[in-house]
């Protein structure tokens, strides 16, 4: 007996570590399907005439209704489960990567205009890629207890750098073979691929997987999962959007995504166009940003679990953003008054890197908050993510076109050190049962 206990929970964790390899994969094709945009940017630029401003709206355009649609995506995620939503997801963010390729002439573009048919091609991918992570977060919560989670998102965020440091290097070959054209049906082939074997393998909850004995694995490994809202029972909106914590979670992250955006949209431009690199230069730096980023999001995922086990959800939670978004608005200062080429990519990595270290404390504090509603809770969250991302890549070029792009630069890192003062004033204990309150705005010690 003793014996098949063990061969069970060994099978229980194998089949945890391939829930969130399937994760991970899911977010490393949705960054190299968003990233690939602007490495096809440039050539889409010459090909038809096109302004920096102009391809910022396009950029944009993903982000709008990428942030408008991640609140119900979570919603749905709670309601209908994870599986299903994140199947459409993928198939849906497979069809308009294809489309993308239509968005020139000859294609859409010949009856609707350059610039609006690929508007409308980015608003189809945000729609579709916008339940990505609060469904994710709700696999999370139905698949891991409260001391893995930092840690499991991670690992699921580090995929945005691996898609972020292939994107430059293998788009940028595939551009070359196939064309920018090809080269976004072949990405739309795999990422559909890649859907037809999470919709095979993963399930809503581990009890019901076919690999697992739901009992064994619900009293020995998953005791601590999040619950589920019944079947009926209301979304709590006003609980949700009155939340303390949560609102400035929300935030908090928010400034997160205006700085992390402005590296994903123009730092290869940055590196080529402000900083003079060559094309095979500026893919390297920018693989190496990214690489950054996948060594940084799970160590900070780690060190945040490691902190709560030793100071508590409250305090523990905190430590990590709060040190690694200073850092973060400090070294981007510091790298672009650099003249080194190599010297620059090397800050500018860092900085990336420790905003990027943040994301499993984001993430594992909107679970803890969001109790059986941790979709909504992750959706609400994340939309704050991607306001800050849509309003950089068009701010940006704008900020440099009056006063440089060292000053574009440097109003990131004033936004992120907004994002460090949120945490002052965060509880991850706090739940649903208390909305918010100017009179509770105090520090915790």
């Amino acid at each position: 007996m003793r014996i098949q206990w063990r061969s069970t929970v060994s099978t229980s964790r194998q089949v945890q570590s391939c829930v969130a390899l399937l994760m991970l994969a899911f977010s490393v094709m949705s960054y190299f399907n968003r990233t690939i945009m602007s490495i096809a940017g440039p050539a889409i630029m010459k090909e038809f005439s096109l302004s920096e401003t102009a391809m910022g709206s396009v950029y944009s355009a993903f982000l709008f209704s990428y942030a408008v649609l991640m609140i119900p995506g979570g919603h749905l995620a709670d309601r209908f489960g994870p599986r299903l939503v994140l199947t459409c997801m993928g198939l849906g963010s497979a069809l308009f990567t294809g489309l993308t390729a239509l968005g020139g002439k000859p294609g859409l573009g010949t009856t609707l205009g350059i610039v609006p048919s690929f508007l409308i091609m980015r608003l189809g991918m945000g729609v579709f890629t916008a339940p990505l992570y609060p469904s994710c977060a709700r696999v999370n919560a139905n698949w891991f207890a409260t001391g893995e989670r930092a840690r499991v998102w991670g690992l699921v965020a580090a995929g945005a750098g691996i898609g972020g440091a292939v994107s430059p290097l293998l788009f940028s070959w595939m551009i070359g073979r196939y064309g920018w054209r090809g080269s976004f049906w072949v990405a739309a082939g795999v990422t559909g691929l890649l859907t037809l074997v999470w919709l095979w393998y993963a399930r809503d909850r581990p009890g019901q997987h076919p690999s697992i004995i739901r009992e064994a694995m619900t009293s020995q490994v998953l005791h601590n999962s999040s619950p589920e809202p019944a079947e009926g029972e209301p979304t709590p909106w006003r609980r949700l959007l009155t939340n303390r914590s949560l609102a400035l979670l929300t935030l908090g992250y928010a400034t997160v995504g205006y700085f992390e955006y402005i590296f994903f949209f123009w730092i290869y431009y940055y590196f080529g166009e402000i900083r003079k690199m060559g094309p095979s230069q500026s893919a390297i730096y920018t693989t190496a940003l990214f690489l950054t980023w996948m060594v940084m999001t799970p160590i900070g995922g780690w060190t945040s679990d490691r902190l709560v086990t030793r100071h508590g959800k409250r305090v523990g939670r905190r430590m990590v953003p709060t040190i690694c978004l200073t850092l973060s608005a400090l070294l981007l200062c510091i790298g672009v008054n650099l003249t080194g080429t190599l010297s620059v990519a090397v800050l500018l990595s860092l900085a990336l890197g420790f905003a990027s270290a943040s994301d499993g404390s984001f993430w594992a504090t909107a679970i803890d908050l969001g109790g059986k509603e941790v979709g909504a809770a992750s959706g609400i969250m994340n939309t704050g993510c991607n306001v800050g991302g849509l309003i950089a890549p068009t701010l940006t070029p704008l900020i440099a076109s009056v006063v440089g792009w060292s000053w574009g630069l440097y109003f990131g890192s004033l936004v992120v050190l907004a994002g460090v003062l949120c945490w002052f004033f965060i509880d991850s204990d706090q739940g649903l049962e208390r909305p918010f309150s100017i009179d509770e705005m105090k520090i915790d010690h």
